[in-house]
């Protein structure tokens, strides 16, 4: 349907045209997102992708939230007190909270839930992050089998001990991720797997889910019984398109009222770039390639720390038009930690010497390799453009292959292979969350490497409370990550692409890429102001 047409019908019905959410020309009550692809899971003690985060987060609330600068602020839990060691805590859980279903929060809820992420039989790969708290890993990890003896309880209804077994200054800024959220036995008991489907869920947070068109949409819609300040828009609908093109064209036609990248094309970037609706936001967020060295040929750091000297981070960046910036940081920009002087960089004579002593010269005997990636947003190109790097600095084949989202982190989980393309985003603004994902046995560590000197070094940077004393332990720990191991090779941090409708407030992007519609609203008088029949 051309264009002029188009407005000429929506001009003479007046009513609903762009947005089926609305009703005559009443005020919206529906704000359209993309997720972009369908969340794996709403079981938080499952998910470990940006998808189902994004959908979580939005249902459900911690012990603490963050403040305007990461700070760590009281939500669930209305105080706390800290023993002179650091290693005590004592939650006092917020009167009057209450569950989608109305009933009351509880400090049981909250042990029950973290107890349940630790069992090893529920698999959670983020089981690691709970290991600040007492004989945590020892339950996760079988080697205790009482989880009484693990470092959480719930000394009564409305109160909550948590016994760490080491000081962690960043431990509340932990308890606003989705780990540490509370859960629901009797729910989870009564419903096994179908829990977190919508006439099963329960949910402490602004909004609840009302539908869920699995591969198609999701709506969730405000929660009556939320115990704080209610949403200002009533419901949220988050379609699954991966495609980026159409999800762009649902955009500009008023479909959607907000897109991020997984919404805009990179060919697109430069067109679009100096609209007023357009917006760039640095993340907290690092893409990689990992290495599985326990898979030949990567088993040798010579081979892994080649393809990484192989990369030309510059042009990648490039080609993405401008959705990120160089780094060989692990540790990204705007965290301490971060040091531009560590890693690899590009240098191509380097590369091809590391692979001679490897063996392969110019790439001669180098065995079949395959590298995975999946097919999400501006992935497709990036993949390209490594493969063809290493073909032209290193003289090596690399057969690509794609997975649909869901598919692809099945496969990264349970075998990953000789190499993929990864990214990380930070689940609270510490470098504890980045380092602590590549130590021995984290459930994140898709890598299979396991050095023990970097371990101790987390485990060292962890207690110390001294920032300066802290960043000189994170550059001997990226030191071991980055130069001498190198099971993986970072080469861009995120800029965070958004199209935000004029009309649109309260959306603010940030570096954690949270985006919670509790505080979005429509600018009043304009509400029809992204509509095609205005």
């Amino acid at each position: 349907m051309g264009v002029r047409l188009y407005l000429v019908i929506c001009f003479i019905l007046v009513a609903g045209c762009g947005n089926g959410d609305k009703s005559g020309s009443g005020p919206r009550d529906t704000i359209n997102v993309n997720l972009g692809n369908e969340p794996p899971t709403l079981d938080w003690s499952l998910a470990t992708d940006g998808t189902s985060v994004m959908v979580i987060n939005n249902i459900m609330e911690g012990l603490t939230s963050f403040g305007e600068d990461f700070t760590s602020k009281p939500n669930l839990a209305e105080s706390w007190q800290i023993t002179e060691d650091g290693k005590t805590y004592t939650f006092k859980i917020r009167e009057g909270v209450k569950w989608s279903d109305g009933k009351p929060l509880t400090a049981g809820d909250f042990e029950y839930s973290w107890k349940r992420t630790l069992n090893p039989d529920t698999g959670a790969d983020y089981a690691y992050s709970l290991y600040d708290i007492e004989s945590a890993e020892e339950y996760n990890t079988g080697t205790i089998k009482d989880a009484g003896k693990v470092g959480v309880k719930a000394l009564d209804e409305s109160t909550l001990e948590v016994r760490l077994r080491r000081p962690a200054a960043y431990f509340p800024s932990m308890l606003a991720f989705i780990t540490t959220f509370p859960q629901r036995k009797d729910v989870i008991e009564k419903h096994g797997l179908e829990w977190t489907e919508p006439e099963n869920i329960v949910t402490v947070g602004p909004y609840k889910v009302a539908s869920w068109r699995h591969h198609d949409n999701m709506l969730l819609t405000a929660n009556p019984d939320y115990w704080g300040e209610k949403p200002r828009i009533n419901k949220v609908k988050m379609i699954m398109n991966e495609n980026t093109s159409s999800a762009l064209a649902q955009y500009e036609s008023g479909e959607l009222d907000y897109a991020d990248s997984k919404s805009i094309p990179p060919l697109e970037v430069p067109r679009l770039k100096d609209l007023p609706d357009f917006t760039t936001t640095p993340q907290f967020r690092n893409h990689y390639v990992a290495f599985n060295v326990e898979k030949p040929p990567f088993d040798n750091p010579l081979v892994r720390k080649a393809f990484a000297a192989a990369i030309d981070k510059k042009s990648i960046v490039d080609i993405i038009q401008g959705a990120g910036f160089v780094t060989s940081s692990w540790i990204p920009t705007g965290m301490l930690g971060y040091n531009k002087e560590l890693g690899i960089e590009f240098n191509p004579q380097q590369a091809r010497e590391w692979l001679r002593e490897a063996g392969y010269p110019d790439g001669k005997g180098f065995p079949a390799v395959t590298f995975l990636w999946p097919d999400v947003s501006n992935n497709r190109v990036v993949a390209e453009a490594l493969q063809s790097m290493w073909k032209e600095h290193l003289g090596v084949e690399v057969r690509l292959i794609n997975e649909e989202w869901k598919v692809y982190l099945s496969t990264i989980n349970t075998d990953p292979p000789q190499i993929h393309k990864a990214s990380w985003g930070a689940d609270f603004p510490d470098p504890h969350n980045f380092v602590s994902i590549f130590t021995c046995g984290a459930g994140n560590n898709r890598t299979r490497w396991c050095n023990r000197e970097y371990d101790a070094l987390v485990e060292k940077a962890a207690e110390e409370l001294d920032p300066g004393k802290r960043k000189a332990i994170y550059d001997q720990a990226q030191t071991v990550l980055l130069e001498t191991d190198s099971p993986v090779a970072p080469f861009y941090t995120s800029n965070q692409q958004n199209m935000i409708k004029p009309y649109v407030k309260g959306l603010k992007p940030n570096p954690l890429d949270h985006i919670i519609y509790r505080d979005v609203y429509f600018e009043e008088n304009v509400a029809d102001a992204g509509d095609p029949a205005k």
